[in-house]
């Protein structure tokens, strides 16, 4: 028989001999290894897992146009380019217009996206009914359908009409003998419109105003109260609220909006082929309880086709990366020829560090003291072992047995309990990260082949280190005295 398989008699026998607190030594290491291998199973796939979680609040990333820039398909893709695809969640383009509803004469915030990737970059929408899939669909906002009391399945009419440039800017159709006219928002955002002539000096030689969505016998005064429509006749264009012109007591926004509607006025030619008019469909109610609510939202071909241009305000990005990469990707952009500019939402950045900080560091320190745990109890267990066993461990070293040879075999049977229990541990770990990431994330996880290698290291040079008092105490027992019976 070679020694090798005498040495490992030696240490199986042993190990049966005392089955019992063997057992307690092996179950002591591979609970701690089991505790080991699933919580540094859950600490790399933790920043994975909260990152999904974190996806749920929103975007964390915004680019914007520079001053000089422009937000555009292109631009947003090259920007894109800067940052792995595979990392990449959703990106959803915004932009935003003024849309008229003429048959209520209000107005409302539209805005034109890309629904496909809304879904990926706000899951936090709750949405009654289902998401645009058709040309000419809209999803509003819940805010907007109790206002104008909507529902799934609604017909809607919207139109667009062009900004008309800054007031207090002479116009090129403010011109004598023209017919102007103009809308703005009065009181509750709801719009009011004006009708004007001009004379041959091109000043305003008559006025009509339109205020029936204005309050009753408030606002609505602007468009009957004599008094107030003749301080307009005589003026050139612009006019100014304060400048010979005085407005409605308790109607000051109202009032104010009539001049608004004048200093925007067009011809009545021109204002109406300049505005574009398409009936939607509502398929969808949003709930968010925010500012989402008050919006009208469409796909980006509908609002390009109501504005007839390619212009995109905004484009809110979900990117499944740490700060440090965030940050990193956000200077790429940013420094970058794309004329963009990439700004990270603090509030889920930051709070996602800060979480995946906190649980690592919780994690770890569970793992160190499940460890110290595990070796306390092995070395208590491995004591009383070198106790029982001290005549004959005595009368080994009065036939001749070494040191070397007594620690060989305590440490040998501590590296075999070492590696049964991390087998024993790398397997029950697994599953107990499973169940913890099913039960808290909802979500499983994936098997890293190279724990069950690490666990069994770990596992043994814990029963290592734990064996080293008991194998202290182990040799330095007397032959002599243990064998007079002391």
């Amino acid at each position: 028989m070679t020694r090798r398989k005498m040495f490992l008699r030696m240490i199986t026998a042993s190990l049966l001999r005392r089955r019992s607190r063997m057992l307690i030594a092996l179950l002591s290491i591979a609970v701690g290894a089991t505790i080991l291998s699933g919580l540094v199973t859950i600490y790399y796939d933790v920043p994975r897992q909260m990152g999904a979680q974190f996806r749920s609040y929103g975007a964390n990333m915004i680019l914007l146009p520079e001053e000089e820039g422009s937000l555009t398909t292109d631009t947003l893709e090259s920007a894109l380019e800067q940052i792995p695809q595979e990392n990449i969640v959703g990106a959803t383009p915004y932009r935003y217009v003024r849309l008229d509803m003429p048959s209520r004469q209000q107005s409302f915030t539209g805005a034109g996206t890309d629904f496909s990737q809304v879904v990926k970059t706000s899951p936090y929408f709750s949405v009654e009914g289902e998401y645009p899939e058709a040309t000419r669909q809209v999803l509003i906002g819940k805010e907007i359908a109790e206002t104008i009391g909507a529902k799934v399945g609604s017909s809607i009419e919207l139109s667009y009409k062009p900004a008309q440039g800054a007031q207090g800017e002479a116009s090129e159709e403010w011109v004598a003998g023209a017919s102007l006219t103009g809308s703005a928002e009065g009181f509750n955002e709801a719009v009011l419109t004006v009708n004007a002539t001009l004379d041959e000096n091109a000043k305003i030689a008559s006025i009509e105003v339109d205020a029936s969505s204005q309050t009753e016998n408030i606002g609505a005064l602007v468009g009957t109260d004599q008094a107030f429509l003749k301080q307009f006749i005589g003026k050139s264009l612009p006019v100014a609220l304060g400048d010979g012109i005085d407005g409605i007591a308790g109607a000051t926004i109202s009032s104010q909006a009539v001049v608004d509607a004048l200093n925007d006025a067009r011809s009545a030619e021109n204002a109406v082929s300049r505005e574009n008019t398409e009936r939607f469909e509502v398929t969808g109610i949003l709930s968010t309880g925010g500012e989402e609510e008050g919006y009208i939202y469409m796909a980006l071909s509908d609002l390009r086709r109501l504005t007839e241009d390619e212009i995109l305000d905004v484009a809110e990005l979900s990117v499944s990366a740490g700060a440090d990469e965030l940050e990193a990707y956000s200077e790429s952009i940013s420094g970058s020829d794309t004329g963009l500019s990439a700004r990270l939402v603090k509030r889920v950045a930051k709070s996602e560090a800060s979480v995946l900080g906190k649980l690592q560091a919780l994690v770890f320190l569970v793992t160190v003291v499940v460890l110290l745990l595990t070796m306390i109890c092995v070395s208590t267990t491995m004591m009383a072992v070198v106790s029982e066993r001290r005549r004959e461990i005595g009368l080994r070293k009065a036939l001749g047995a070494s040191d070397g040879e007594i620690r060989k075999e305590f440490l040998g049977e501590g590296m075999f309990l070492g590696g049964l229990g991390g087998l024993l541990g790398a397997v029950l770990g697994f599953v107990f990260a499973q169940v913890v990431s099913i039960n808290v994330f909802g979500s499983s996880i994936t098997f890293q082949p190279l724990l069950l290698p690490a666990t069994l290291i770990v596992s043994m040079a814990i029963a290592a280190v734990s064996c080293q008092l008991p194998i202290k105490r182990a040799v330095a027992i007397d032959p002599a005295i243990v064998l007079k019976g002391e």
